[in-house]
């Protein structure tokens, strides 16, 4: 049987360190790896959610122009990631006593419990506690299924 999952995904930042005081600092996530590319002068950074088991976020400084008009809009406004936890209410109230940005508050969906927050650059993420595993990946952009 054929098995493959998304390993990591590439978040275009402005200065790691300033990504990561975000996202290990006030998100929680774990530093993963942080290794030097000195002959790209780049570094290799990725994190990823306390607990997680499967994929991570690569930070990855803008290099170019266009990436760095890319910051902060890498899908045209649109949810990007989704951050799934086991208690909605906890991280909720957390994330908001650290200052991150709401910019939808909790709702309830047949899918879940969701919120939709910015990162530092300005990304939308949906921070969701599913309720069932197979439409965990639906976004409070979208309706529930069947729904016109």
């Amino acid at each position: 049987m054929k098995q493959q999952s998304i390993g990591l995904v590439s978040l275009v930042v402005r200065d790691y360190d300033e990504a990561l005081a975000f996202f290990v600092g006030v998100l929680g996530f774990a530093l993963v790896e942080d290794t030097p590319v000195p002959e790209q002068g780049k570094r290799w950074v990725v994190v990823s959610p306390p607990g997680s088991t499967g994929s991570g976020v690569l930070l990855a400084r803008a290099s170019t122009p266009d990436q760095e008009a890319r910051i902060g809009n890498q899908t045209g406004g649109r949810v990007f990631l989704f951050l799934h936890t086991d208690d909605f209410c906890r991280d909720y109230e957390s994330l908001r006593a650290k200052g991150v940005v709401f910019v939808r508050g909790p709702s309830e969906h047949p899918y879940g419990m969701v919120a939709v927050f910015k990162d530092l650059y300005g990304n939308q993420w949906d921070l969701v506690q599913p309720t069932h595993r197979r439409n965990a990946g639906l976004s409070a952009d979208q309706p529930p299924p069947g729904a016109q």
